[in-house]
């Protein structure tokens, strides 16, 4: 009998290796995976794997996961909506679940203006989808992101995406009249200053402002390294836009739902978005993305124009009512900034003990943490081999880690907002165990 057609009971016996020869003979390279690590269950801030093997997870799916694995109260919402249907096509014959999350997310968005929001299933056809409402409405075709910037895998949101390797890499062309600007990151010596002025000088040389329909940014970088936008260039952005009616699109897809402290990072900054992404912890682990934005922007597009077959899937919507429940019964916010009080804690420590490889600790936004790997304390000098081994070595004895950065070498802290105290030192722990070995 081959594998493929063995039963449940006798496939759950084959080890991580056997599921990774698999996967590699039946799926292709270019969706690869981390580690060699296939989940088996998880619940809370834990996962085992198919050997019985247990890991603390500082992942959480990539910042999905915010109330924790299998959360109880969003178990039993989607069970029961999984119940009464699972799919009918929210353009066809709605529900009222789309609705009531759709009043939900307009109430809870930033700012005083009237909302609409919409439905899709990814963060990258949110992104998509606010390029097309911004056209719309100004009847401009330019868009500006920012170097370092992840606004998701489509063509489109490849094209917005400030990093080449791998995201980018081969698959050019991309749309045109898409514009790149410096992120400013005091660490790498890039100002607010900066940054505002390669806009303008974007205005002169390549597209002028009354042309630009949108500029989109992320209130801390994602992929790009965890690098937050200062308060004062959100408010720089916002009043550029408002001076040349250009649409301020602020990508919370990674940053909303209280990961950062807030519901939404931009309210640190106090500005208004006139379109937002959101997706990732909105439905904690089930696929459901939207933008929200001011009601006579998201009016410009005609009927028919904004959609898809799974867009506002029933069970993502009854997910994102329970998870929003749940940020506010638990107080998941004020959870979020104890997290990084604690690892904030933790990691000073250790940088203390390897100042010369522990360059630089972002511990300002919740439980969004990260610490930057270089060579001999010089920001200059990245250590990306480090980083690969950190992970791997992480992995190995029991620990779910991320990376991200353009230059690959920052360790990422996605936990869970109501993991525990106890967890997460023990998480740090291994954390400190491998620099022992490692650096």
């Amino acid at each position: 009998m081959s594998a493929v057609n063995m039963p449940a009971n006798e496939t759950a016996s084959l080890s991580n290796e056997d599921w990774q020869a698999r996967k590699n003979d039946a799926v292709p390279g270019g969706q690869g995976n981390i580690a060699p690590v296939f989940v088996e269950r998880a619940a809370g801030s834990e996962i085992w794997d198919v050997e019985g093997r247990r890991y603390i997870d500082f992942g959480t799916g990539i910042a999905v996961c915010s109330a924790g694995h299998c959360h109880p109260k969003i178990t039993a919402t989607v069970s029961e909506q999984l119940n009464r249907f699972s799919h009918t096509c929210v353009m066809v014959t709605p529900y009222d679940t789309s609705v009531r999350l759709a009043e939900k997310l307009n109430e809870l968005a930033p700012g005083k203006s009237k909302k609409k929001s919409i439905f899709v299933t990814t963060g990258a056809e949110a992104i998509e989808n606010t390029v097309k409402i911004a056209r719309a409405h100004t009847g401009r075709r330019g868009v500006i992101a920012f170097n370092g910037g992840f606004h998701g895998r489509t063509m489109l949101a490849m094209g917005l995406t400030g990093k080449i390797t791998p995201y980018k890499n081969l698959f050019g062309p991309f749309p045109a009249e898409i514009y790149h600007a410096p992120f400013p990151i005091e660490y790498h010596g890039v100002s607010v200053e900066d940054s505002l002025k390669a806009v303008d000088n974007l205005f002169k040389v390549d597209i002028a402002p009354s042309d630009v329909a949108a500029i989109i940014v992320e209130p801390v970088q994602g992929e790009g390294g965890f690098y937050p936008a200062p308060i004062e260039f959100l408010q720089a952005l916002r009043a550029l836009c408002d001076e040349h009616g250009i649409v301020l699109v602020v990508d919370e897809i990674q940053t909303g739902f209280a990961r950062t402290g807030k519901m939404f990072c931009s309210e640190y900054a106090g500005i208004e978005p006139d379109l937002m992404t959101v997706a990732k912890g909105m439905a904690n682990g089930f696929p459901l993305a939207a933008v929200v934005g001011k009601s006579e922007i998201m009016d410009a597009p005609l009927p028919g124009g904004l959609g898809g077959t799974y867009a506002g899937s029933p069970i993502g919507c009854a997910a994102a009512l329970a998870m929003i429940d749940v940020i506010e019964e638990e107080n998941l916010a004020e959870a979020a900034c104890h997290v990084s009080e604690v690892f904030a804690g933790r990691l000073q420590s250790l940088q203390a003990k390897y100042p010369d490889t522990i360059g630089h600790l972002r511990t300002a936004h919740g439980a969004m943490l990260a610490m930057e790997l270089v060579k001999n304390g010089d920001a200059d000098q990245p250590d990306p081999e480090l980083t690969k081994s950190l992970l791997g070595l992480a992995y190995q004895k029991g620990l779910v880690l991320l990376s991200c950065g353009a230059r690959g070498n920052v360790i990422r802290f996605l936990p869970a907002l109501n993991i525990s105290d106890e967890l997460i030192n023990e998480g740090l722990d291994i954390i400190e165990s491998c620099l022992a070995e490692l650096a």
